[in-house]
């Protein structure tokens, strides 16, 4: 997650995440895994029955805002912050900021209902993972939801592929377990896991989504999500507590 690192690979970025296992999954330039992402955090809101169109999201480690590009819609406001001056120099998103640091995210105490980092807690080192999650309770909202999606280090071809990535050469993956226990260390209640990207995209299109579904309680995805919650009622809005 340091800034010099991704600055470096911010011109050449999609080039550096082609891999040919990756490549299989889905077709070269398609927005699947983002797609799939987004549906993931669309359907968590609306099994609970809550409005996100009220909503203030914040993606951390947001990268050149593809995520927040495709959830623009659903949310009120949306904004992103990242390490990295030339990954945001990309990003299409009204507010983004850069992060210098795991220990301050550059935004104001209560200011979010919903908090994503998307691949972004196997580049903060161990160290200051903790103090991370603490800056994400600080912004977030009472009532407020954290999301953490990670890769699954229990997936095999999940390993392999950040093993042969130029911008994982850094990276320490982190299980779901690790994940809940950031979260509880930093008062927030974290929620059951879900693992998905278990079916590449032609399959996922043609039907095995509802497969996948079925299946997100068993470590088989290629990544997981954990989602976790602060205490508190937040006023106006619908929050499943």
């Amino acid at each position: 997650m340091t800034r010099p690192e991704f600055d470096r690979y911010s011109t050449s970025y999609e080039k550096l995440l082609k891999n040919p296992i990756r490549d299989r999954f889905a077709e070269p330039g398609s927005e699947f895994f983002h797609i799939r992402k987004r549906d993931l955090i669309r359907g968590y809101f609306r099994s609970r029955k809550v409005d996100t169109q009220r909503l203030r999201y914040l993606d951390i480690g947001c990268g050149r805002g593809e995520l927040l590009s495709l959830l623009r819609g659903d949310f009120d406001y949306v904004a992103g912050c990242d390490p990295s001056q030339g990954m945001l120099n990309f990003a299409d998103i009204v507010d983004t900021r850069v992060q210098d640091s795991p220990d301050s995210i550059p935004f104001a105490s209560s200011e979010f209902d919903f908090v994503s980092a998307v691949c972004v807690y196997h580049h903060v080192p161990v160290a200051a993972r903790l103090t991370l999650t603490r800056e994400v309770h600080r912004v977030l909202k009472p009532g407020g939801v954290f999301s953490i999606i990670e890769h699954n280090p229990y997936n095999p071809v999940t390993r392999l592929i950040v093993s042969k990535l130029p911008v994982d050469v850094n990276a320490v993956l982190l299980g779901p377990a690790e994940a809940r226990k950031w979260m509880s260390q930093a008062q927030l209640r974290p929620d059951a896991v879900k693992y998905f990207l278990i079916f590449p995209e032609l399959l996922y299109t043609r039907g095995a989504r509802i497969i996948e579904e079925w299946l997100d309680k068993v470590p088989l995805g290629g990544q997981y999500a954990v989602f976790g919650h602060k205490g508190g009622i937040t006023t106006g809005s619908n929050h499943a507590q």
